[in-house]
């Protein structure tokens, strides 16, 4: 399980890439595509797989469903991936990748029956094991590195689609170390954001302006002024001196490569599973979204400051193999008596899951831009998982 982080002084470093990173971009198209089946057909197998690169879209996955609205669905992927990219920013030719000319090869066929019997007895849809984390560093319980390093990125797109730093393109990452006293955020120590751009920004004095116009209207906005002083914070902006070829032209992008972007940041544990492009049978995406919403009601609760929680699962078969809840020496009770009371008050089968967390409908591809955690649940039952609601449950399980 995790080290200690509560102990002593360290400094801890998580990562952001944005929505037009090649490895974001997949991830989106993947989820695209889920979430066009399931707006026609709730019920829809999907485990879709993207490659980008220049010029060019692959789709491969297998795929079940049975609703003429969702074949036609399938039938038009093409126009579901080219609307996906125009969304994402990609829409000028001279980046040598954009939704109206690069081409679109498809490769679906149809789920394997193997795989469809165990799920059809509401077993889970594969092997595998899936980590939540929740801690009270942020009013998001998530982790301060990683949410810092998605809000660099969501406000990089703020700034390029508004206009306000003219020439920036998709492509872009970010980083942010923290120094920490035990468990205490201290300082932001180092930040570093590398973005896409035009022409224009080549050269190392437009680099310097660059980087001035990135501090003011990117990083100053979203940094916690109790912790951020430029003047004392190590500030790296596109360190190689410039990023002008970006996207899937400079570096091909694949689903799942970025699992760890997707959860909270190298904080906690990871079981290797990706979520994109899968529907919530398989147990890699829905189980993580369950062990996310379990470790969160626990520290949401006052049941503990830090909680990690594992799930594992064979596939077709419905209950969980384990169940272990670690809390760093933080819980109000045992870690051992969690199991229990987690077992007891979640549904931790896939189709339980799928039903408390409402996973059936097309609310994927916004999963796949910032992050999967951390975000407030939707009315339309989007990132669901980060509700609050069994923490009056968990409380009087626990004797409080």
């Amino acid at each position: 399980m995790s080290a200690n982080y509560a102990d002593g002084y360290h400094m801890f470093t998580s990562e952001a890439v944005s929505p037009g990173h090649p490895d974001k971009v997949a991830d989106q198209v993947s989820d695209a595509i889920l979430d066009s089946l399931l707006a026609v057909e709730p019920d829809a197998r999907c485990a879709c797989e993207t490659l980008v690169t220049t010029g060019l879209v692959v789709i491969a996955g297998e795929v079940r469903v049975s609703r003429p609205a969702a074949v036609r669905a399938l039938e038009n992927v093409e126009d579901t991936v080219r609307n996906t990219l125009r969304g994402i920013g990609y829409t000028d030719p001279t980046m040598r990748f954009d939704a109206d000319s690069c081409a679109v090869i498809r490769t679906l066929h149809s789920q394997s029956a193997d795989i469809a019997k165990g799920v059809d007895k509401e077993g889970a849809g594969d092997q595998g094991l899936m980590f939540g984390f929740a801690c009270k560093e942020t009013p998001n319980l998530m982790p301060l590195t990683i949410e810092l390093s998605h809000a660099l990125m969501k406000r990089h797109v703020q700034v390029r689609e508004k206009g306000i730093i003219k020439g920036l393109r998709p492509d872009a990452k970010s980083q942010v170390t923290i120094e920490y006293d035990a468990d205490r955020p201290k300082r932001v120590h180092t930040v570093v954001l590398s973005t896409q751009h035009e022409p224009q920004w080549t050269g190392k004095k437009q680099q310097a302006k660059l980087k001035d116009l990135i501090l003011k209207h990117v990083i100053k906005p979203v940094m916690p002024a109790r912790l951020f002083n430029a003047k004392d914070c190590i500030i790296h902006m596109n360190p190689t001196g410039a990023f002008e070829i970006g996207g899937p032209h400079g570096d091909a992008g694949l689903t799942g490569r970025k699992i760890i972007v997707d959860t909270y940041g190298g904080r906690g544990c990871h079981g290797g599973g990706a979520f994109s492009g899968k529907d919530a049978t398989k147990v890699d995406r829905s189980a993580s979204y369950m062990a996310r919403y379990v470790a969160k009601n626990i520290v949401a609760a006052g049941l503990a400051t830090r909680c990690e929680v594992q799930l594992s699962y064979a596939i077709g078969v419905k209950d969980p193999l384990s169940v272990l809840v670690t809390t760093e020496g933080t819980g109000v009770i045992p870690d051992e008596e969690f199991e229990a009371i987690v077992r007891d008050i979640f549904p931790l089968t896939p189709r339980g899951i799928i039903e408390h967390l409402k996973l059936r409908r097309p609310i994927y591809e916004r999963t796949a831009r910032h992050g999967h955690f951390g975000h407030r649940a939707s009315k339309d039952g989007g990132f669901s998982w980060e509700n609050t609601n069994m923490v009056r449950k968990l409380r009087k399980a626990a004797g409080l």
